[in-house]
């Protein structure tokens, strides 16, 4: 398994797992829209994309977004988006992936990194969990949507 940080020139072998991410939360299923989305995001530097591929072929992703912890005054991540081909599950993909992103977060001096998965998630939850992410007990988070 190969896991690194994408490029643009990665974007067309991450655009359908993301497409697949999206309609996964039930989004459609727009691969122009995907793959616009990523191309913006990585050739902008505003998010960092890292995949997993196996024998060539996309497996998974996650997508973080750079940001600061005002009260840490240090750099923080993001976890925004992770996301494993349904035939990858159970293969390691997920550990690959969120062991390489905290090691590209430490080396990036980040203090922490921060997620959110649906409440009924259990199977993510678990897994978070297995990497030394914990529930916030202290701090409700809020979201006002716009549209």
């Amino acid at each position: 398994m190969d896991i690194h940080q994408a490029g643009i020139a990665d974007v067309g072998d991450a655009a359908p797992l993301f497409a697949a991410y999206r309609e996964f939360y039930g989004e459609p299923h727009d691969l122009q829209a995907s793959t616009t989305f990523l191309t913006k995001r990585i050739g902008r530097g505003e998010s960092i994309v890292i995949l997993a591929r196996d024998d060539g072929r996309c497996v998974g992703f996650v997508q973080v977004y750079p940001a600061f912890s005002s009260t840490a005054l240090a750099p923080i991540w993001i976890l925004n988006d992770l996301y494993v081909d349904d035939a990858a599950r159970g293969s390691g993909v997920v550990d690959a992936l969120l062991t390489t992103t905290a090691t590209l977060a430490t080396e990036a001096g980040c203090v922490a990194i921060e997620l959110a998965t649906q409440h009924t998630n259990t199977r993510a939850q678990a897994v978070y969990a297995r990497h030394g992410y914990v529930v916030d007990e202290e701090f409700r988070h809020y979201e006002k949507p716009l549209r």
